[in-house]
C-alpha cells in the first residue's frame, strides 16, 4: 500500500520517497558572524511526505520500504531530483540515497 499525505497528490514509484526539505536555520561562524541565506547550502534533511511501494528483487519479491510518512530523514547531498508541487519545493529521493532516519 502506498502511503501519502492528504495535501499532496503525488505517488512515488518503486523505492522512491517524496521529501519536504527542512530549511536550514541561520548559522553563525565560531567568531559570531551570521552567515546570510545566500551562502547556505541546500538542506540535506527533511520530512517524508509520500512513500513508494518498494523495490522488486531479482525473483520479483517486493522489498518493503524502511521509511514511512512522517519520518525525518537525512539524505545524500546530491542524490535527489527537485520537483514543484502546488508551488512548493520537494525532493524525490531513492531509498538507497537516504542515509538515516533522525529520531
Amino acid at each position: 500500500m502506498v502511503k501519502t499525505t492528504a495535501k499532496v497528490n503525488f505517488r512515488p514509484l518503486g523505492d522512491r520517497v517524496l521529501v519536504k526539505p527542512e530549511e536550514a536555520k541561520d548559522k553563525k561562524s565560531p567568531g559570531g558572524i551570521i552567515i546570510p541565506d545566500t551562502a547556505k547550502e541546500k538542506p540535506e534533511h527533511g520530512i517524508v511526505v509520500a512513500v513508494g511501494m518498494g523495490k522488486r528483487s531479482e525473483n520479483n519479491t517486493l522489498i518493503p520500504m524502511s521509511v514511512k510518512v512522517g519520518d525525518r530523514v537525512m539524505f545524500s547531498k546530491y542524490g535527489y531530483d527537485e520537483v514543484k508541487i502546488n508551488d512548493e519545493e520537494y525532493y524525490v529521493v531513492s531509498e538507497s540515497n537516504i542515509l538515516a532516519v533522525i529520531k
